[in-house]
This record gives structure tokens, C-alpha cells and sequence, in this order.
């Protein structure tokens, strides 16, 4: 039987380069001379450290430049909020998000079913696989899905006969 999956997944090396080259540029850049303002990378979590609010959202937006660059999904990255340390320094913590989520897998399998299309849905840990009789009804299947969730980068794999 045909089937295919839905997945959401990031190229971690993607990240990590985007951090270099971020850190880099925050080190070389004229208004971070002096200035406490990094980047630490540590798995899935992203850390930005400054000096303020105004160089975090600074910092921040040459990270999202750079990942957006390199192939990223922004759509991808989970925002802490921002805490102070000490004296008037701030960090901030960006989580890089992979795989569905149980409550969207949820969403997406009740979509599917509602839509009457002559699909089985089922969640299989981080991913969704969904099969059916007909190349043409999977298609009409990742057309619906595609349509309807745009808040969360989602790719469609292993497409078999």
C-alpha cells in the first residue's frame, strides 16, 4: 500500500554553522566591541547572552538572518523569555524544536480523518504516517496538510508505491 510521513526535521549541522558564522560577526561587529554579547550553542538550545535588551534583539536578528540563509526554518526555534543576570546583563534561550509534537500530530490525524479522504492516519512517535490505496488521494492528503498548518514547518517522506 502507498504511504508517506510527515516529519518535521532541521539540518543540525545548518544550526551549528549559522551559530559560527553568527558569533563571528557578533565578535567582529563595531557596536558589540566591548560588550558582553555571544552565542552558545549547547544540543537543541541556543543561548544569547548581551549587554541589553536592544544588542539581544540585535543578536538575535543576525542569528535568525544567518539560519534563514543557511536553509532553516525560523518557524523551528521556541523563544524563552528574556531574564536578567547580573547587573544589567540579559540572556535569552531559543530551543531548536524537531520532530511533531503529540498535541499537532493530534491535530493533523483528526484533520485527516475529518476531510473524508480515503486515508489511515497514525502517529508513530515524532513523525505521522499516513497510507492509503491511491498515489492520488496521498497527494490530495499532503495538498490539505500543507493548506492547513503554515504555523510549523512540516516535510513529507519516504513516498512509496
Amino acid at each position: 500500500m502507498p504511504s508517506f510521513d510527515i516529519v518535521s526535521e532541521i539540518n543540525e549541522v545548518e544550526v551549528r554553522n549559522a551559530v559560527e558564522q553568527s558569533s563571528k560577526e557578533v565578535g567582529t561587529r563595531y557596536d558589540f566591541k566591548g560588550s558582553d554579547a555571544r552565542i552558545e550553542q549547547a544540543d537543541k538550545v541556543l543561548t544569547l547572552f548581551a549587554d541589553s535588551d536592544f544588542q539581544l534583539d540585535q543578536v538575535k536578528d543576525i542569528l535568525v538572518t544567518k539560519l534563514a540563509k543557511r536553509g532553516v526554518d525560523v518557524r523551528c526555534l521556541d523563544e524563552a523569555k528574556v531574564e536578567k543576570i547580573s547587573g544589567n546583563k540579559v540572556k535569552q534561550a531559543i530551543t531548536v524544536k524537531t520532530g511533531i509534537e503529540s498535541e499537532l500530530a493530534k491535530k493533523i490525524v483528526r484533520m485527516i480523518k475529518d476531510s473524508k479522504l480515503k486515508v489511515q492516519a497514525a502517529i508513530q512517535g515524532d513523525a505521522v504516517r499516513v497510507t492509503g490505496a491511491k498515489r492520488d488521494v496521498l497527494q490530495e492528503t499532503i495538498a490539505l496538510v500543507r493548506k492547513s498548518i503554515d504555523d510549523f514547518p512540516l516535510q513529507y517522506q519516504n513516498f512509496r508505491d
